[in-house]
């Protein structure tokens, strides 16, 4: 009995460990699993990215803990101390993953642009305005040409190749001025 007295506890963080790991592979395998339901939380404090309570991060918390706490058995300690190396190395390898997690999507880049953000831009009529009709304007909004549908301010016709400025948005068109 004594040969088994410390296999219990020790099989169990083993037990936690594998289970962890288990559903860290099936998250690189399939996605993160949590990522289509509520069960992430994610907040969009800081504009999007991964949340502490990913998927990802919470398996490496799991197989850390279980990982860091069979050591802490297999060196002598107790079930207490073992349970709190546990929780410690679960903590920091969680923490390197989501520090890991936000350095990448913070290096994402994005080509969303928001249609209010053209309003007081300069572009060119790609496609002449007729008189109370509808043209095209280009213009550019950072590196990103953009391509909106226009009316001209006072139905007046613009030809093609004049520049005009963004005055307002009129629905999925924007409505134009030439510049003098």
């Amino acid at each position: 009995m004594i040969i088994f007295a410390g296999v219990a506890p020790f099989v169990t963080f083993l037990a936690i460990a594998a289970f962890g790991f288990v559903f860290l592979l099936a998250s690189a395998v399939f996605g993160d699993l949590f990522e289509h339901g509520d069960f992430d939380h994610d907040t969009d404090v800081h504009g999007g990215g991964p949340s502490i309570l990913s998927g990802r991060v919470l398996s490496v918390f799991v197989t850390a803990f279980g990982a860091f706490g069979a050591i802490g058995i297999h060196l002598g300690y107790g079930v207490g101390p073992s349970t709190a190396m546990g929780f410690g190395g679960g903590l920091a390898f969680a923490a390197v993953i989501y520090l890991f997690a936000s350095f990448l999507y913070s290096q994402q880049a994005t080509s969303h642009i928001r249609v209010s953000e053209l309003v007081g831009c300069t572009g060119e009529v790609s496609v002449a305005i007729p008189k109370g009709g509808l043209g095209q304007v280009r213009c550019t909004l950072g590196d990103t040409v953009i391509e909106k549908i226009a009316r001209a301010r006072d139905n007046e016709e613009i030809p093609a190749n004049t520049l005009v400025k963004i005055e307002e948005i009129g629905g999925e068109s924007v409505i134009v001025r030439r510049v003098e």
